[in-house]
């Protein structure tokens, strides 16, 4: 349990029994002395499986808490203890990023290249691993996650990425897998989306072949699939078990369309950068003839938020927003801008280096319909306080209802 602690201590029950629940579903998988995980079949999955009808729900009356890369604003990104750091603060969705190893294992990892947030550059049995490959159009060099194994990549230790940020739990934690992240959100005490994006998948399917001659994205889908993902937005067996698909490849939403009826969203990149996949500009993919067509794949679009509105460079204060919000919102699309983070250097000057008052202008006045933040507790607070959970429910509880219509009824003028 220790391992997945990330201060040492647990003051709380609730943030207790989580770490339990979630150390048991890492056991589930079985990770082996060698850190290799070996998968549960479909059955042995199910039948140990937490019933998810008898949970709390997922909130769904308010823009949703999108932790990205779980709660890495407090601790190393992508790791089992920053996913749980957010369940525990709130999040309504955890986010990860999927890439392959090169033994064809589906990884939670954000880059492609493990130098900025791993210690691979301290492992000598890995000097001879560095290489350079191109990557959406330009040459990089590193220690690329496509040339390690599984078993070698539990050999590393995760780091902070940002060196403002807390640095006391690097080397505490490993790369986990895909199947990991999902059973984590399984195994919660309430209702937790997932919201995993099919990363760099152009690369990937590149450098990673499948004896079975399938795409990543295959493996992709065929995960969620085997632990019971699935369902249109809203329909009951999205609510038991809610996911988004995220990409910024629309031709792998488009392929997965074909393989599951789950909701996906098109993430969008700075003006200056085109599709990986298509080369498309960001004004071919953000016109309205483009986002109907997506839109018949897509519930919504992710945009980097200083696209939205963007900053004045002059003096890093808002200048007029564009009208992508409004637009896609004509067509019935979401918009899930990312990424809102606490530090002072990420705030806009017409925030008053206030965290709060970024939201309250996003949620208010952009009125965005979700949110991926590093600080998934700062936004939790915040709906809490200007919208809270309880007070919606007594809104729409049975015992309010019959109160709201006795009102109505005396005011028509019956006693």
């Amino acid at each position: 349990m220790d391992s997945f602690s990330p201060s040492g201590r647990m003051t709380r029950t609730a943030a207790s029994s989580l770490a339990a629940r979630a150390v048991l579903a890492l056991l589930l998988i079985g990770v082996s002395g060698s850190g290799a995980t070996q998968a549960a079949s479909p059955h042995t999955h199910h039948s140990r499986q937490l019933d998810v009808n008898h949970k709390e729900p997922v909130q769904t009356f308010r823009p949703i808490n999108i932790a990205h890369r779980g709660s890495n604003g407090e601790l190393p990104e992508e790791t089992a203890a920053a996913y749980l750091r957010a369940i525990e603060e709130g999040a309504d969705f955890i986010e990860t990023n999927v890439l392959a190893s090169k033994d064809g294992h589906l990884v939670c990892f954000h880059d492609v290249t493990l130098d900025a947030t791993t210690d691979v550059a301290d492992h000598a049995e890995f000097a001879g691993r560095k290489r350079t490959y191109e990557v959406q159009g330009e040459d990089v060099t590193g220690w690329f996650i496509v040339d390690f194994t599984l078993e070698e990549l539990r050999s590393l230790r995760v780091k902070q990425r940002f060196s403002f940020r807390d640095q006391r739990y690097n080397g505490k934690y490993q790369i986990i897998t895909f199947e990991e992240y999902i059973l984590i959100a399984l195994y919660a005490d309430r209702t937790v989306g997932i919201y995993p994006e099919i990363k760099n998948p152009v690369f990937i399917n590149q450098h990673v072949k499948w004896s079975d001659g399938k795409r990543f994205e295959d493996k992709f889908v065929e995960t969620l699939l085997r632990y019971g993902y699935g369902g249109e937005y809203m329909s009951d067996g999205w609510l038991r078990q809610p996911l988004f698909i995220q990409s910024f490849a629309p031709t792998s939403l488009i392929y997965v369309s074909n393989m599951t009826d789950s909701p996906k969203l098109l993430l969008i990149d700075d003006t200056t950068v085109p599709t990986q996949d298509t080369n498309q500009s960001y004004h071919e993919i953000t016109s309205d003839a483009y986002l109907a067509f997506i839109g018949s794949y897509v519930v919504g679009i992710g945009p980097w938020k200083d696209t939205l509105v963007p900053p004045d460079p002059t003096d890093n204060r808002l200048g007029r927003p564009a009208d992508l919000v409004a637009r896609a919102h004509a067509l019935r699309l979401q918009v899930h801008p990312y990424t809102f983070r606490n530090e002072n250097q990420y705030l806009h000057f017409d925030f008053r280096q206030d965290p709060y008052a970024e939201y309250a202008y996003w949620l208010d006045e952009v009125a965005v319909d979700g949110l991926f933040t590093d600080f998934t507790g700062s936004l939790h607070k915040y709906q809490e306080w200007t919208r809270p959970y309880r007070k919606e429910q007594e809104k729409t509880s049975p015992e309010a209802l019959l109160r709201e219509i006795a009102g109505m009824l005396k005011n028509d003028g019956y006693d």
